[in-house]
Formats: C-alpha cells, structure tokens, sequence
C-alpha cells in the first residue's frame, strides 16, 4: 500500500469514528444522544488511535495536514511528499464523513437542528469571536504536534504509541476543546464541511463558509509553530524561542488589556448620554 493510500485510509478511519460519535451524541433518536462532551473527546482520542494503528507502518499516520507541515517545516519530512499526504488526508476525510452519513441516513430528517447536523461534519465556536478562534485553533494545534513531537522522543513497549497519542488527543479535547470544537486538523473539518456542502442532508442548514478557513488556516500556523518551538528549545537547546513566546504572551495580554479598557470608556459615556 502506498503512503498516499495509507493517509487516506487513516483519515477515513478517523472521520468514521470521531465524526461518529459526534452523530451518535447530537442526533435525535439516537441511543447515545446527550450522553456528552467526555463521549466525544473518548471518540476522538480513540479514532486517532486507531486510525493511526490501521496505517501507522505505511505512511506513518499524520491523518492532519498540520501535523504533516509542521513535521516538514523542522526536517522531519520531506516537503516533496506533503502534497500527495494532503491530497490523501482531504479525500480520506471527505470518503469518513460520507460513510457517516450513510451510517446515520434516518437521524438527519428525525434531527430539526441544523448547528447539530453540521456538528457531525465539522467545527463551530461557542462564542462567535474571530480572532480569539483563531487563537484557540492555534494553540490547540501548537500543543498537538509539539506534544507529538515529545511523545516520539520517549520509548515505549512496541506497539503503546498510537494510544498514548489517542489519550493525548482526548487531552487536548477536555482541556481545549470547548471553546471551538478543537479541530485542530484541516482535513478533519474542511473535508466534511465540503461534504456537508455536496451530500443530500435532510433539512440541513448553512456550511457556514464564512468561519470555514479559522479551523484551516489557525491549525496549520499552529503545527508549524509548535514544531518549530520543539526544534528551539529541545533540539537546537536555544532559549530563544522561549523568550519569544513569552513576548508574544506578553503583548497579547497588553492589547486585550487596552482593548477592554477602552470598551469600558466607551461603555460608560454611552451610559452618561
């Protein structure tokens, strides 16, 4: 099996089981409806798990254009393989989130809420402001590949890597998934929001194209940074980068301070008026 196949397979493995879960809890009539959020982040780790089993020996399991260019932007892959690895993770994802809509065929006409039905297919923010999105997806996928990336620096028994990573995922759901739906994966959302776009849903709703490119463009700066921050500090020994983030922390927090306080002036002369 080529390495493209095998990102494709992997992916579809990944879509099925995380966008299945997904479907199982949001879904109306569904035996797993509100059984919550933990469901979900177990769902996900575990379809990263064994997605990653499935063809980890073939192509090494990326399943996550993020992961695939921040591997490359260190030396880690060569970047004359990251299209094909793409091109694999975005068919792969679009063939999972099919299948899950085959699989879950009477749910969408028994379902009136739309936002559920395009939870099953991809990401939505719980508060609805951009910038701050962004910054959550980029976080989110600067923890993942650096963790990774850590995670592959450690020995464990042959064949235990796939599921720490599945319980690092869950991780990374719990603590950072609620503010959007932690995609932390391009292929992961764009790829059923495209086929929630194409595929006939019953009474389905806006693909919201409009918030579309955050959990694109905010993961793939994410897995680039967070490698590259590895790189800094735990191969090349630099503290450089450290002091960078914390510059950038820094003047984060000076402007989301000066963007407060002058809403508050604003606040408080429109209540003087």
């Amino acid at each position: 099996m080529s390495a493209f196949l095998g990102e494709v397979i992997g992916t579809m493995i990944l879509i099925i089981f995380g966008g299945g879960v997904v479907g199982g809890v949001v879904l109306n009539k569904s035996k797993a409806q509100d059984s919550g959020w933990i469901v979900i982040t177990m769902g996900w780790g575990f379809a990263v798990a064994f997605g990653a089993y499935a063809v980890g020996s073939i192509s090494g399991a990326h399943l996550n254009p993020a992961v695939t260019l921040g591997f490359a932007s260190i030396g880690e892959f060569p970047w004359a393989d990251v299209p094909i690895y793409i091109a694999g993770q975005m068919l792969g994802a679009f063939l999972g989130a099919t299948i899950v809509w085959l699989y879950y065929y009477p749910h969408w006409k028994a379902t009136e809420d739309k936002g559920a039905k395009l939870a099953v297919f991809s990401t939505d923010p719980a508060i609805k402001h951009t910038p701050a999105n962004f910054i959550s997806e980029t976080i989110g996928t600067a923890v993942l590949v650096f963790g990774l990336l850590a995670i592959g620096a450690n020995e464990f028994s042959q064949g235990l890597n796939p599921i720490i990573v599945g319980f690092f995922i869950m991780a990374i759901g719990l603590s950072l998934g609620g503010t959007t739906g932690y995609a932390i994966n391009p292929a992961r959302d764009l790829g059923p929001r495209i086929a929630h776009f194409l595929l006939p849903i019953a009474g389905k709703g806006s693909s919201n194209w409009k918030y579309a490119w955050v959990p694109v463009v905010g993961p793939i700066v994410g897995g680039i940074l967070g490698a590259q921050f590895h790189q800094a500090v735990f191969v090349s020994g630099s503290l450089n980068a450290l002091y960078i983030l914390i510059g950038i922390l820094a003047v984060s927090v000076l402007i989301a301070r000066f963007s407060n306080t002058n809403k508050s002036i604003d606040m408080k002369r429109n209540e003087s008026i």
